[in-house]
């Protein structure tokens, strides 16, 4: 609703012969205004055809007859019920507008034309009903205000109308975004796009990153990326994931992954892979289980197609503990300070394929060093460190970003009495 607006001009009181013979004239005025409305706003050529423009031309008739009701006014320039309601239709006209997608310059532009042809025809029939020569000009400041003031009731109408159709059109995106994490059924998922008005993209790639630098990232990224405007599933209760926020960014596979990864460059996110838009939820779980492993360092980002290997080693902790339990219980009895180094040793002669050098140059060691530690693992192990499966099962079990040294420190033993340190 839009309040009745007040003249900024002196009042002036038409003569009643004056009035009448306007008003005699008014469906050929508004005839007038439409035609050269059409004529001149290109926008409205075809608005104004057919039924619509039947509509509009009552309406420009209803507000030239709201303007000799005001002229005609005791008070001049007074706003009465039936005034009222002029000012409402142009709010409602604006609002109409808006919902078709189209911008005010259009309305506005025929708004000039419309009062500029009511100008000429209203005063020289003004004129010619003996409409005083010293009224005229401020006859003509009655006309400009009046549709400068049914203007800013359309202007008004379409501020509203754009701002509540953007939440509305905010709230259904949010709405998608998190059916999409979630995991929504395929129908459900068109469902939203189509109400959203959003096109599905070929695939989806979920990124997790600080919200501080949403907005600064966000306007380098696809027009149809998606934000989530909630808690997404799996954050829940999370105080060291909340100030993380999620986007989905459409078709950042294949050779557009490295733009996104750049794009992203410093800003301390983790990028998932991408997905069919419908399975955008497993990226998004996939980029979680890589920002739970917590390598993300110095604000840098990550990629989560560079830590499969750390998602497949952590998928089940407790299985891990075991393994690596199982794995390690031949140092158990040794002092905890020689079974971290030789927990390093033996993780770095794993990874290094046995060459003593880069072993040691890995633990900034001695080769010598390597060479005794190494006896001593073959004392504690012995043929089993040519055993295919035991080295694979201390692969896994102490892989790069699997659990520290000590045989027993935060894992779960195969069986028997925790490890005791020798005295």
């Amino acid at each position: 609703m839009t309040s009745t607006p007040r003249s900024r001009t002196a009042a002036l009181r038409l003569p009643d012969p004056v009035v009448t013979a306007m008003r005699d004239q008014l469906p050929g005025v508004a005839e007038q205004v439409i035609d050269a409305v059409m004529a001149e706003v290109p926008s409205y050529s075809e608005p104004f055809r057919g039924r619509m423009g039947r509509n509009i031309e009552f309406a420009v008739t209803t507000a030239l007859d709201g303007f000799l009701d005001m002229a005609a006014s005791s008070e001049g320039f007074a706003f009465g019920r039936p005034l009222g309601a002029v000012f409402e239709a142009a709010y409602e006209l604006g609002r109409g507008e808006a919902r078709s997608g189209r911008s005010m310059d259009a309305l506005a532009s025929a708004y000039r034309v419309g009062a500029r042809t009511a100008w000429r025809d209203m005063s020289a029939l003004a004129v010619a009903a003996g409409l005083p020569a010293d009224d005229v000009a401020r006859f003509a400041e009655l006309v400009f205000d009046f549709i400068d003031q049914l203007s800013g009731a359309s202007v008004s109408g379409h501020t509203d109308e754009s701002d509540n159709s953007g939440r509305r059109q905010q709230r259904r995106l949010e709405q998608l975004t998190a059916s999409l994490l979630a995991g929504a059924s395929e129908e459900r998922l068109l469902e939203l796009a189509d109400r959203a008005d959003w096109v599905p993209p070929l695939s989806l790639t979920a990124v997790l990153l600080p919200t501080s630098v949403v907005g600064e990232v966000r306007s380098r990224l696809d027009g149809r990326t998606l934000r989530t405007g909630e808690v997404p599933p799996g954050m829940e209760d999370r105080p060291d994931l909340e100030d993380l926020t999620v986007l989905l960014v459409p078709d950042s596979g294949g050779g557009a992954r490295a733009g996104l990864v750049q794009v992203l460059a410093g800003r301390g996110a983790v990028v998932g892979p991408a997905r069919s838009w419908e399975q955008a939820r497993a990226s998004y779980l996939r980029a979680l289980q890589v920002c739970e492993l917590g390598v993300m360092r110095n604000g840098g980002s990550v990629d989560a197609e560079d830590h499969l290997a750390d998602v497949v080693v952590h998928a089940d902790p407790v299985a891990l503990a075991e393994l690596r339990a199982r794995a390690l219980a031949p140092l158990e009895g040794m002092r905890p300070a020689t079974v971290e180094k030789l927990v390093d040793t033996l993780r770095a002669w794993l990874l290094h394929q046995g060459r003593r050098e880069d072993v040691a140059a890995a633990l900034f060691v001695h080769p010598q060093t390597v060479r005794y530690r190494m006896g001593q693992l073959r004392e504690r192990y012995g043929d089993r460190l040519d055993d295919p499966s035991v080295v694979r099962d201390l692969v896994v079990a102490l892989g790069p970003g699997g659990p520290g040294p000590g045989p027993v420190s935060g894992s779960a033993p195969r069986s028997g009495s925790p490890a005791r340190p020798s005295g």
